[in-house]
């Protein structure tokens, strides 16, 4: 995705998310989800959409809390479908619900998402698409890309000269201490 680092840098929008937290490594699982849910009401939308509605969809989806996200029920599916703030898409917020269950339930036999994460042996999109179309529901070959990028996971957030690609180089990814001696950067406020 080596245009995105030529558009985003001093957009309002995509330029912090660039610049702060495409690539970076991930370790909570509560922001794993969210960015795992972001990219799965993107779909079919422009980025820029998803980024003018996080706030919104962080706020009907109660800061994506994995515990509250897998508990609600039809009623609260109703109500996030009446919010005029968000991605009102039966089907995204139904994938997002029942993902967050499944989730849990790898929190249950893993200990949390990202050593889940972690403990995969996929090592290309391909691999990574089909293990994530077994676990998950709306995960097709471009939203797992892009979720996988954006923890840094895949290689190609950004072009190996975009000086976040620099600053990214040697962190190990989902908090993993890299292997050389430079201490790992922080996203400064992230997620």
């Amino acid at each position: 995705m080596s245009g995105y680092c030529d558009i985003a840098p001093g957009h309002a929008l995509h330029g912090p998310y660039h610049d702060l937290e495409y690539g970076f490594p991930l370790s909570d699982d509560d922001a794993l989800f969210e960015r795992l849910c972001l990219e799965i009401f993107q779909a079919g939308l422009s980025w820029l959409v998803i980024l003018k509605k996080r706030d919104a969809l962080r706020a009907a989806f109660d800061g994506f809390a994995l515990t509250r996200v897998a508990a609600y029920d039809e009623s609260k599916i109703l109500a996030l479908l009446a919010d005029q703030g968000i991605v009102r898409h039966r089907g995204k917020i139904n994938a997002v619900i029942e993902n967050a269950r499944r989730i849990l339930l790898i929190r249950q036999q893993s200990g949390s998402f990202a050593g889940w994460l972690a403990q995969q042996p996929a090592s290309d999109k391909t691999a990574w698409t089909k293990l994530f179309k077994q676990t998950f529901t709306f995960t097709g070959g471009e939203i797992v890309n892009e979720f996988l990028m954006s923890i840094g996971l895949l290689p190609g957030a950004h072009r190996p000269d975009c000086p976040v690609a620099l600053r990214l180089a040697g962190q190990a990814p989902l908090g993993v201490p890299p292997r050389n001696t430079k201490p790992p950067l922080s996203p400064g406020g992230g997620l």
